[in-house]
């Protein structure tokens, strides 16, 4: 009872509709890949997910949380269950401080490990297998994305780090250096002080992969004030979405980097971007900047380091992969 009324009291919070939710999350562990390892993940599926194929959401934690992280899983949840969706919530090795969480090899294969281990229990429908996160699982998310892509239908997320080095940087300058020593323990060091450092902070950001993702439909979205309210600059997602629209063979989409620092300095949309914008009733910050390119898209809302995930779940939701010849 107790369970269920923090399902209840977070769907409230997020604006999701409570009446008749009745899904409670179960524990599992699934046996890592690649090292042989319990890894803890929380699951549950529609009761006739074996009668009939089903989509499956995937939902990351955020930077310094786990499995057990409360909100964004029991929000996910509420969704799921009127969707007639499943949820999964793995771990892939928790906080982002030791060199086995962070994007590492490891961290990848887990999440890849907990879709097939629920393809494995349900029927997964392959078309409509779905990536959310926020923050640190934004940055996860946008990294599954480039190292994953044949997987997704369709991934969402917010407030991601595409670029570790440049994050440890900026989190250096802004004494944020809890988040700095992060990077530093689970790449093994600060960015310059060896070749194989750096290319643990280049393995482990999303820019280095994104190029893979050409024509998966990725929705990245950041907070204007992001990197002052907030830990993650919103020039993050703008440089994770010029990376997409050059893998989309559509550079003429791109931000010019002059831009990039007038959306980050000045907190504001630049002076002839202000019409790209649309109105979106469902989320609860309004939209300030939207460009597409390709199936790739990047919205920027007024507010800071923060999720939504209703309108997440209602884009990922129209996504779908084509039938494959």
């Amino acid at each position: 009872m107790i369970r269920h009324l923090a399902i209840v009291v977070a769907a409230v919070i997020v604006g999701i509709p409570t009446t008749g939710l009745t899904a409670q999350l179960s524990e599992i562990a699934i046996t890592s890949s690649a090292d042989g390892k319990q890894q803890k993940a929380f699951w549950w599926h529609p009761i006739n997910a074996n009668d009939r194929a089903v989509p499956l959401l995937v939902v990351l934690h955020t930077w310094s949380g786990n499995y057990q992280q409360k909100g964004w899983k029991e929000s996910c949840l509420a969704e799921c269950e009127q969707r007639g969706w499943a949820i999964i919530h793995p771990d892939f090795r928790g906080p982002n401080r030791h060199p086995d969480a962070c994007g590492s090899d490891k961290a990848v294969q887990d999440i890849l490990d907990a879709v097939a281990w629920a393809r494995k229990q349900i029927r997964v429908d392959n078309r409509r297998v779905y990536l959310v996160g926020t923050s640190g699982g934004g940055h996860m998310s946008l990294l599954m994305a480039g190292r994953a892509p044949h997987i997704w239908a369709g991934v969402s997320a917010w407030v991601p780090i595409s670029d570790l080095a440049a994050w440890h940087r900026e989190c250096t300058e802004a004494k944020r250096t809890n988040y700095a020593r992060d990077c530093e323990k689970s790449c093994g060091g600060a960015p310059g002080v060896s070749k194989a450092i750096d290319a643990e902070f280049r393995k482990r950001s999303p820019l280095t992969h994104l190029h893979q993702a050409e024509g998966l439909p990725i929705d990245i979205n950041a907070g204007i004030h992001d990197g002052y309210t907030g830990s993650v600059p919103v020039t993050h997602s703008l440089r994770a979405f010029n990376t997409l629209a050059e893998a989309n063979h559509q550079a003429g989409r791109k931000l010019a980097d002059a831009e990039l620092q007038y959306f980050r300095q000045k907190r504001k949309v630049p002076d002839g971007l202000e019409t790209e914008r649309v109105e979106d009733s469902l989320r609860k910050r309004n939209v300030l900047f939207r460009r597409n390119a390709g199936p790739a898209r990047v919205t920027i809302f007024d507010g800071g380091h923060e999720g939504d995930m209703p309108p997440a779940l209602k884009w990922l939701g129209e996504q779908k992969r084509p039938i494959e010849k």
